[in-house]
């Protein structure tokens, strides 16, 4: 059985309704447009693969609270969740996902290679652990040009076993580059346990580079919230750190992916590690009554049956342009 965390829901002692109400939108609007990608993506409306966060939206919305606009970060081959935690306007994602020319990328980058430099997302990869390096670069950037702005690399454990995550890992410790890594430690790597694997654990990793880290219930969106808030504001004052957050990965590595490989018994003892389930024990636990969360409901599947009708409107790319961007432009941007 894959390890995942057990520890029982944030206490709300420090929390407020309103905060956790917050939070918990997040958590089911990415969860919700998920679901519906899974719907759309049966139907052949999505081309190419998607590989879905279904389970690990805490890891997202948590981290991604404690950033500013301002604030970059690079994702993952499963980076639905940081995209529309980061802001990404649900239209140009969805319209991005169908390859339409109203995407965000103008339908050239889909599910893998999504990205809104306007809101700080420097794009998903579909080559595990590359986004590391996109991460350094920018948190170079942000130190040499004086900016008072972190940079975040996702990974998953699966990525560990790359050596570009030790090179990034040397020189953010060794310039003290405003780098925050964040691994979503789903316990899988593609179709094997990450044990069988990776025979190190990253908190030793960390500790070979002088780089701080902190492992944390990544199911829990309070505790990731938390965390990071603490984490990034030391980031920010100069010096990397690692931020490790077990979670939970319910569907396949890919959609489609009927995961035989796995125990059944395993994933259905996953349900009450749901980060949605979890947040809302927590909003229970501090009166938040049921309309407020079925209002929010309401509420979130208003927005992506918006942005699902206004992308299925939307025009493919006109095939005269298929060599427009391929190079920089030649001024600097």
């Amino acid at each position: 059985m894959t390890e995942a965390p057990t520890s029982p829901p944030s206490d709300g002692a420090a929390n407020t309704g309103a905060r956790v109400l917050g939070l918990y939108r997040q958590l089911l609007l990415i969860r919700r447009a998920e679901e519906r990608l899974i719907t759309m993506f049966a139907d052949g409306e999505v081309p190419g693969f998607i590989h879905l966060s279904v389970g690990q939206e805490a890891v997202s919305v948590g981290v991604m609270s404690a950033l500013g606009a301002q604030d970059t970060i690079a994702s993952t081959h499963r980076g639905h969740g940081h995209a529309i935690a980061k802001g990404l306007p649900l239209d140009g994602f969805f319209a991005e996902l169908l390859a339409r020319d109203e995407g965000l990328c103008r339908g050239r980058g889909g599910s893998m290679h999504v990205a809104d430099m306007s809101v700080g997302m420097l794009g998903a990869n579909g080559i595990v652990g590359a986004g590391l390096s996109i991460a350094l670069g920018s948190a170079l950037a942000h130190k040499r040009l004086g900016r008072e702005q972190v940079a975040v690399a996702f990974f998953g454990d699966g990525a560990l076993a790359e050596g570009l995550l030790h090179e990034c890992m040397n020189m953010a410790a060794l310039w003290r580059l405003p780098l925050l890594f964040v691994c979503e430690n789903n316990g899988w790597s593609e179709f094997l346990p990450s044990s069988k694997q990776i025979s190190f654990a990253l908190a030793d990793l960390a500790r070979a580079y002088g780089i701080p880290h902190t492992r944390i219930d990544g199911n829990d969106v309070v505790a990731v919230a938390d965390a990071a808030a603490d984490i990034v504001g030391a980031v920010r004052a100069g010096g990397p750190a690692v931020l490790e957050c077990m979670t939970t990965r319910v569907r396949g590595h890919f959609e489609g992916d009927a995961q035989k490989y796995r125990d059944p018994d395993d994933l259905d003892a996953l349900g009450p590690l749901d980060p949605i389930r979890v947040a809302a024990l927590l909003l229970a636990g501090l009166g938040v009554e049921d309309a407020a969360l079925k209002a929010v409901a309401d509420e979130v599947e208003s927005r992506i049956e918006a942005a699902v009708e206004a992308a299925r409107k939307g025009h493919d790319p006109d095939f005269a342009a298929a060599y427009a961007d391929v190079y920089s432009p030649a001024e600097a941007v």
